[in-house]
């Protein structure tokens, strides 16, 4: 999911039980119809740079679908930040939108409320089959052993951006592939007077990503095999050390991206003043805030050693966006019709080419947009190294606390307060507290 959404839901859980005792089998009706057959409402995630790119990326498309099949659909972009908020109130009332965007995140979370419909066998069958979809996508769309929640729309993964002329500056020859050497090539950056890596300290959602990846490669999950909260385990407690590190010891990140929420770190990158970002299919972004692709490079995300790959070489978490429809529909049959749309080869192409994502369908990864340099990268992290992060109901409690842990981490850092092992683990005792029990 998009790192940029600002993941201000802390009536997460309320909301999640009331959604999950208002909907049972998804709708106060109990379930989908086509009593309005001719129009779909559809809620996109904010993908561009602003709501308006994104009108003007969608709509040509939408009229496409109408030609095709005289249904009309009204769009709304939704803004991240008050997206899951949106669709937690719709599942809650039972009056939402026909299909909408999620973050893959949140798809096991949503799917316990009940409110959407569940992509089995024959659903899937009437928009071409599972198997369309490459596997990486697949385990981002809700608990394992459960029909999916959703289908697949855009992949993204985590990337290394490096700024060219500042690595020349500083002498050094190639991007890091360890944690070790970022901070090394750190020091020679520093010497120049350039900032290091750019980091988003409040953006909770975007911590959670990265402390993700840090848990993987010292093998912890934060969460145990049977879906219970596991945030002080030895291996989680270290990776938010050293997430938090990069700034509170190694200064690696400045201070004051403790601050950054909303792109911040990422202007920083595309005027020079950074030279490292870790982030999201990054290219379309930074082109529109006038940075030339001649002037960065990709690379894998570092690891602790060694090269990446799965268990504790995982570099990314699996980010997207997945499509999804209320099981409350009153055009169930022009809803799947629309999810077998957007997820036709043409569609992935134009829509994943706008917004430098790559297909999750696989036949539309052939297409040559989708085999540059940069998107090699991306395309080898989703296929080898990258995980899905955990598929359980309370996922979007675990961003909402862990996240904030890591926040108020990150503020102390800023502030020149001590980080240590004692301190970060009792934060993450209190966001485990916070968690709904079991």
């Amino acid at each position: 999911m998009r790192s940029i959404r600002a993941a201000a839901v802390g009536a997460v859980t309320l909301s999640l039980a009331l959604a999950a005792s208002a909907c049972g089998g998804g709708s106060s009706t109990g379930g989908g119809s086509d009593d309005s057959p001719k129009t779909l409402t559809y809620w996109a995630s904010n993908q561009g740079a602003s709501i308006e790119i994104d009108k003007k990326v969608l709509q040509p498309e939408l009229d496409k679908f109408e030609k095709q099949t005289g249904i009309k659909v009204k769009l709304e972009v939704v803004p991240w930040s008050d997206l899951l908020n949106r669709i937690l109130t719709a599942a809650t009332s039972g009056q939402g939108p026909d299909v909408l965007n999620i973050g893959n995140t949140w798809s096991a979370s949503l799917q316990a409320t009940g409110a959407l419909l569940p992509w089995d066998s024959g659903n899937f069958g009437r928009i071409g089959g599972k198997d369309r979809f490459v596997d990486s996508a697949l385990g981002s769309t809700g608990a394992q052993g459960k029909d999916p929640a959703a289908v697949p729309l855009y992949s993204m993964a985590y990337a290394l951006y490096y700024n060219k002329k500042i690595f020349a500056d500083a002498g050094i020859a190639k991007p890091p592939a360890t944690w070790d050497e970022l901070i090394a090539d750190g020091r020679k950056i520093q010497a120049r007077g350039k900032q290091v890596l750019g980091a988003e300290g409040s953006n909770v959602s975007e911590n959670i990503h990265q402390v993700f990846v840090f848990a993987k490669q010292h093998g912890a999950d934060f969460f145990t095999a049977d879906g219970r909260p596991d945030f002080t385990a030895d291996g989680a407690v270290t990776a938010v050390k050293q997430y938090v590190d990069l700034m509170a010891m190694d200064k690696a990140i400045p201070q004051g991206n403790a601050e950054y929420a909303q792109n911040q770190s990422v202007s920083d990158f595309a005027k020079g003043r950074t030279a490292m970002l870790l982030w999201q299919s990054a290219s379309a972004n930074l082109k529109s805030q006038g940075m030339s692709e001649d002037a960065y490079g990709i690379a894998p995300v570092p690891v602790q050693s060694g090269t990446p790959g799965t268990g504790t070489q995982v570099d990314s978490m699996v980010a997207g966006i997945n499509l999804a429809v209320f099981k409350n529909t009153r055009n169930l049959d022009g809803a799947t019709k629309f999810v077998k749309f957007m997820t036709s080869d043409d569609e992935q192409r134009i829509l994943n080419e706008a917004y430098s994502s790559i297909p999750p369908v696989r036949s539309a990864q052939s297409y040559p947009a989708f085999n540059t340099p940069a998107n090699a990268v991306l395309k080898s992290t989703l296929a080898t190294s990258a995980a899905a992060l955990p598929q359980v109901a309370d996922e979007s409690q675990f961003e909402t606390t862990v996240g904030t842990a890591v926040k108020e981490l990150f503020a102390d850092a800023a502030a020149g307060r001590a980080v240590t092992t004692d301190s970060v683990k009792a934060k993450l005792e209190k966001a485990q507290q916070q968690m709904p029990a079991k």
